[in-house]
């Protein structure tokens, strides 16, 4: 028979006061500010204690005051009085992080349960042989998610390493990606040194094919901008999302090696507009990572943003960072932010307003992506008429279009039973954003853009921009070669029409990157009336040559123009004469990620913040 919980309760021989009374009497609380919590408590999914610390009616200290006189008992301290070792090897730690609770010691014969706040019996697994039965002790607040973290390390560690399913993530994959690499690059080498002319007229045939492809692409992307395709609730769902309880966000924040950027961040993070009491914020960070443990050490962090070290590890990406926290997350929707990011105050309650009143099938929503450094240099500059094509106009088109989205890495919020039923994300993939935006494509799900902007720092220093892009450009091959691994699979999850979708997307960008020289090479030697390739193929072939040329370039200046026409944006157009100059960088970005394919396949380039800690208006 399942055992029946005994719960201690030393204030059993009197009513326990409620906790908003009890603060009162005791002078820690005004009236006034107890009828405001209660208000807010009838909207919002939180505990009367969170709404008051969060609002700063009381402190932490208070309300462990009030909390210990309540129960009539002190908290138990979970640092300095650690669990028993053979109860935690018992139970699954997930079941703890998503109860609340975890086994502290056995006493008396008996087991006790450590919780924050309350232990529901049908949560405690009925075929766990725990002797007569438990009963249930007060942590420390704030102290349950640090123990959990510390006595389950390794075992958490191992299980975000894994949690995408096999079948969908690239670890598998990268010795025959690697070898795929090194045989093209060497059977590329040996075509250039032993059949010269028909390298090149090969390369010229499919950037061709590729580069029509792709333009005819963001050609439906420029007409479905302008049409208002996103796809929108009943009425009577939109009021019925107004009439909902808000929910509580979690919010991941992976960092490493971050010191200038933290003062910042946690400013913006506190300048969010969305209910505290409805936040909680994880900074991820490295167990050996002392320059941002110290950093952070120098903040009183508020109680709704908490730090959660990760066990060392060879392995250190973002997103299996992320798969290490998300058992650890609170809320039923999960959203992503960098260290660097300024998000917009009111950003969390549009998002939340949106998955409110959209289909099921909407998983995820992404916000659009800018600079706060535009006018640092050139290439700031070309780098935010970049950002601001993709995000403003390129992506809303491929959304009404019905296409995957390639999300970015942040600004991406995720319904989270969706999130932990497609298997987190790729820990090995160092862009697990645009793994994840096809992969819930496959799965049946779409992702919609929310207009609301977070401002990063743009990458203004050339080497860092080309280390950077050759990080996306590897992990885009990465994506390609995981989801197509068993073609006619991804045919049948995607269907025909989101299959193109994704090849030209993906090989679309590489192909154009790595092809860049030679054809540029080409062309200009052509015009120069050298020896080329294009002096001697078929008048037809180099037609449709210069014709995919200049309808990709044309599509491109039209995509640029729109997506600068704002008057914040309009200081930029001229520069965007300038591009063909800022390509060149891509070029050098895809060949290093070809070379990073071949000996470190899983390596994070990291991209480091706070070289600009300005934060002008954009052009």
């Amino acid at each position: 028979m399942p055992h029946a919980p005994i719960i201690r309760k030393p204030s059993a021989l009197r009513p326990i006061e409620p906790l908003g009374l009890l603060l009162c009497r005791q002078g820690l609380l005004a009236a006034a500010d107890l009828d405001l919590a209660l208000e807010r408590q009838s909207r919002h999914a939180a505990r009367i204690g969170e709404i008051l610390v969060a609002n700063g009616a009381i402190d932490q200290a208070g309300l462990e005051t009030a909390l210990r006189l309540q129960a009539g008992q002190a908290p138990i301290d979970l640092v300095t009085n650690l669990p028993d070792p053979a109860l935690l090897a018992q139970i699954d730690p997930i079941i703890c992080l998503r109860e609340g609770w975890m086994p502290w010691r056995r006493i008396g014969g008996q087991v006790v349960l450590v919780t924050e706040s309350d232990i529901a019996p049908s949560s405690v697994p009925k075929d766990w042989s725990i002797g007569p039965g438990y009963r249930v002790e007060r942590a420390r607040l704030g102290s349950l998610r640090p123990a959990i973290n510390a006595a389950y390390g390794p075992q958490l560690l191992a299980r975000a390493q894994t949690l995408c399913p096999e079948h969908h993530a690239c670890r598998s994959i990268a010795p025959a990606l690697r070898a795929l690499a090194g045989g093209l690059v060497l059977a590329f080498g040996a075509g250039l040194i032993l059949a010269p002319i028909t390298v090149f007229a090969l390369v010229l045939s499919w950037f061709t094919a590729m580069n029509t492809a792709t333009s005819l692409l963001r050609l439906g992307a420029l007409f479905g901008h302008f049409k208002n395709k996103q796809a929108t609730a009943p009425p009577e769902v939109a009021k019925l999302a107004e009439r909902r309880r808000q929910p509580r966000v979690s919010i991941l924040i992976p960092l490493l090696h971050e010191d200038e950027v933290i003062s910042a961040l946690l400013e913006r993070i506190n300048l969010i507009t969305y209910p505290h009491e409805l936040l909680d914020v994880l900074i991820l960070t490295e167990a050996d990572d002392m320059i941002t443990a110290n950093a952070l050490a120098r903040h009183t962090l508020p109680p709704w943003i908490n730090v959660l070290s990760l066990p060392a590890d060879r392995l250190r990406t973002k997103p299996k960072a992320m798969n290490y926290a998300l058992p650890f997350c609170q809320g039923s929707i999960i959203g992503i932010y960098d260290a660097e990011d300024r998000p917009e105050p009111d950003q969390i309650a549009k998002i939340v307003a949106h998955l409110q009143s959209s289909s099921q099938k909407v998983a995820c929503v992404q916000g659009f992506l800018d600079f706060y450094n535009t006018r640092t240099n050139w290439l700031s500059r070309c780098f935010s008429i970049e950002y601001a094509m993709w995000f403003r106009v390129l992506l809303r088109g491929i959304q009404h279009l019905g296409l995957p989205i390639p999300l970015g890495g942040t600004t991406v919020f995720f319904r989270r039973n969706v999130l932990e039923e497609i298997g987190g994300w790729d820990a090995h993939n160092v862009t697990e954003d645009a793994d994840l935006g096809f992969r819930l494509a496959r799965y049946g799900y779409r992702c919609e853009i929310v207009e609301t902007t977070t401002w990063e720092e743009a990458n203004c220093v050339p080497l860092g921009w080309i280390k950077q892009r050759s990080r996306w450009l590897k992990g885009y091959a990465m994506t390609w070669a995981s989801h197509m691994r068993k073609p006619s699979s991804l045919l049948r999850d995607m269907g025909l029409r989101n299959f193109l979708g994704f090849q030209i997307m993906v090989l679309g960008g590489l192909s154009a990157y790595l092809s860049m020289p030679l054809v540029w090479g080409m062309w200009l030697g052509w015009l120069a009336g050298l020896a080329s390739p294009l002096t001697i193929l078929p008048q037809p072939v180099i037609y449709l040559f210069f014709g995919s040329a200049m309808l990709g370039q044309s599509i491109m200046l039209a995509v640029a123009f729109l997506a600068l026409r704002a008057r914040e944006r309009r200081g930029l157009l001229p520069f965007v004469l300038t591009l063909p100059l800022y390509w060149p960088l891509g070029a050098l970005a895809a060949y290093r990620a070809v070379a990073e394919l071949i000996v470190a396949p899983f390596y994070w380039a990291k991209t480091y913040h706070g070289l600009d800690s300005v934060n002008p208006k954009a052009d």
